[in-house]
């Protein structure tokens, strides 16, 4: 677990922008795209850390995975930087 989360379970929309380095306001955009694993109580948006941890995981896996794509270039060929750029 990380040392942001601790040993809490749930965490806040304030504590999930801190861990993930960003505003609130993009913490609040991303629960209503549903694009971040959230949940309600009242008019309160809480975050379970393991989803969110399993979540930062899952997009760091996929980050990877399109840079892999993109430095292989379109059908396989190896793109090269030009000199000059």
């Amino acid at each position: 677990m990380s040392s942001m989360a601790g040993d809490r379970v749930v965490l806040t929309v304030r504590e999930v922008g801190a861990l993930l380095r960003v505003h609130p306001t993009t913490i609040y955009k991303l629960t209503k795209e549903g694009k971040i694993p959230s949940f309600r109580i009242g008019p309160y948006w809480r975050f379970r850390t393991d989803l969110i941890e399993r979540w930062m995981a899952e997009k760091s896996m996929h980050a990877r995975q399109v840079r892999k794509v993109i430095e292989s270039g379109v059908n396989g060929k190896v793109r090269r930087k030009r000199e000059g750029r």
